[in-house]
């Protein structure tokens, strides 16, 4: 089955029957999300894998109730840097100039252009420019779930305050974004899951400029 078709048959779980996914599927998943591109490269964000059923039950409690929270196999929370710091940017340029082995003056100075813009901004703004990556490294997830026979619910769709309790985010300076519950669908209960795919046409979506 092509990528394209992969992404067809993919669509938002709505009732999952709890079955357990291989451990390796899982890793593929995580390891998509941590290939995935982010601004500056510097992936401001953390993601949680929850398999505990207590921890589960209590992200129910604040996501609307909704079943694939629980149902799911493993539930992933992204979750956003609450600011950009010099310590974390700092922080990924070391890494890039131990990993690659040398120091290029041309990045140099992008880390002191990022720690000179960046740190001077409202928190909230950072927050919210890291947000966005979250988005970015989550489609990259969905996509490779599809790609692994797995299947999954995209969801915004909860109380992010109290998610952060529930977490103890905001004491490791995060703050939630996304969750993303994995497993395989429940086709005796899902009401979405025999229904026909919605999309706009192509000449709807695109408009090209020649």
């Amino acid at each position: 089955m092509s990528f394209l078709e992969k992404l067809n048959e993919r669509y938002a779980t709505k009732a999952m029957n709890g079955k357990t996914a291989p451990q390796e599927k899982i890793n593929n998943i995580l390891e998509a999300i941590r290939l995935a591109p982010t601004s500056s490269g510097l992936q401001p964000f953390e993601v949680l894998v929850i398999t505990n059923e207590t921890v589960k039950t209590q992200i129910r409690e604040v996501a609307w109730n909704q079943a694939p929270v629980t149902d799911c196999s493993h539930l992933l929370v992204f979750a956003a840097w609450d600011n950009y710091t010099a310590d974390r940017i700092n922080y990924m340029f070391d890494l890039t100039n131990e990993i690659r082995g040398f120091k290029n003056e041309g990045w140099e100075n992008y880390r002191q252009m990022l720690l000179t813009n960046y740190t001077k901004r409202d928190a909230n703004i950072n927050f919210e420019h890291a947000a966005r990556q979250t988005y970015i490294a989550f489609m990259a997830a969905i996509t490779q779930a599809a790609f692994e026979g797995l299947d999954s619910t995209p969801m915004e769709g909860f109380d992010a305050n109290a998610l952060d309790k529930v977490l103890g985010l905001r004491e490791k300076n995060l703050r939630s974004t996304l969750l993303l519950p994995i497993g395989y669908r429940d086709t005796e209960n899902d009401w979405l899951v025999n229904l026909v795919k919605v999309r706009k046409s192509m000449d709807t979506l695109v408009t090209e400029i020649k």
